[in-house]
């Protein structure tokens, strides 16, 4: 069962990922500065308080968290349900075949570390948008983290390895057991339809730093 302390926690850690405080997260989400702080939590006669869904909707949309990611950071700290740093790389240099084994897991050296607060992945990663070949979508310096355990649906954004070495970002507009059809973060949408044997691996970006 959903405890005070978990979704607290979890508001804590949400905001730790996107570098603010509990009231710079607030701010971001366009809600009073102290809406998440410490002394919000609990009322003056002991009872405690709960953040509304809608504030925590608010946060998850501000800083571009998946509700799957949020309900992670709601699991208690522990080898399995947190780990402190990730892998990173950046996204040009995702391609060279050293960095990724078969099933996209990311391996071999060349690999720098990111702080996170709690990823239930264990083969996580992230990587570094550089230059502007996905805006207006995500900057330069964007963090994208990508869980190759996360399940993936129609409409969601992931980052996928082709035969030809190639390493993408896009958004799964359909998939068959035949084709997989995707729409590029670039500001022209180019789709494309690629033959499943075309993929070597596909992997859900779960979040996204903005």
């Amino acid at each position: 069962m959903l405890t005070h302390a978990q979704i607290w926690m979890a508001l804590d850690r949400l905001a730790a990922a996107a570098g603010l405080s509990p009231s710079g997260l607030a701010k971001k989400s366009g809600l009073d500065p102290t809406t998440f702080n410490k002394s919000k939590r609990t009322a003056a006669d002991g009872r405690q308080r709960w953040p509304s869904t809608e504030s925590v909707a608010k946060a998850l949309a501000a800083t571009g968290t998946a509700i799957e990611t949020f309900v992670q950071m709601m699991e208690e700290t522990g080898p399995s349900a947190v780990r402190n740093t990730l892998p990173l790389i950046g996204l040009a240099q995702a391609g060279e075949s050293r960095h990724f084994d078969e099933s996209g897991y990311p391996i071999g050296a060349g690999w720098e570390e990111i702080r996170f607060p709690a990823i239930n992945d264990g083969h996580a990663y992230a990587l570094e948008v550089s230059g502007n070949a996905l805006a207006p979508v995500y900057q330069e310096g964007t963090f994208l983290l990508v869980s190759p355990a996360a399940s993936i649906r129609r409409g969601d954004r992931v980052v996928v390895k082709t035969t030809d070495q190639v390493v993408t970002v896009n958004e799964l507009r359909r998939r068959t057991a035949k084709t997989i059809e995707l729409r590029s973060m670039t500001s022209a949408n180019i789709e494309r339809a690629l033959a499943v044997r075309e993929v070597l691996w596909m992997a859900r970006i779960v979040w996204a730093s903005q």
